[in-house]
């Protein structure tokens, strides 16, 4: 099937890449099927396209890529809302708050998308743990060594 995408132009997918979020996303209720494509090849950075509105895409990264030491502990609720039965069927995204200039793009650690690889099913996850911050830096400035400005 084809669709509109906000960075690709019209695309062809499988009904088998079409992601289901049960609920929608949070603020985009009504969405609830997406694909996730990569951005741009070569780049860490991949799009969560809805498959019905052009224009709802979001910017997600692997946060594990980014943020050394970032964990994420799934409720009961999510595993079985996703049908999770093995750790290793999990993806985990992070949407990106992108920002001109690009190195000051922030990625939501607060609000992880979670995706069962095996049934094509997803749900941001809201976290409330004080350790992640919504608006995380995810590009650190080069240290600048004793002589430079």
């Amino acid at each position: 099937m084809e669709i509109k995408t906000k960075y690709q132009d019209v695309i062809t997918i499988n009904k088998d890449q079409i992601l289901t979020f049960e609920n929608g996303i949070p603020a985009f209720e009504s969405e609830t099927s997406f694909v996730l494509l990569p951005f741009e090849n070569g780049t860490p950075f991949f799009v969560l396209q809805s498959v019905k509105t052009q224009e709802v895409a979001f910017i997600l990264i692997n946060p594990f890529d980014f943020v050394p030491g970032y964990q994420v502990k799934l409720p009961d609720s999510t595993i079985e809302l996703l049908e999770i039965d093995k750790p290793e069927d999990v993806a985990t995204f992070v949407m990106l708050t992108v920002k001109e200039p690009f190195k000051e793009t922030t990625a939501n650690l607060q609000a992880p998308v979670i995706i069962n690889t095996q049934k094509q099913k997803g749900k941001q996850l809201l976290i409330s743990d004080g350790a992640y911050q919504t608006k995380h830096a995810i590009f650190k400035e080069p240290a600048v060594s004793k002589g430079e400005k």
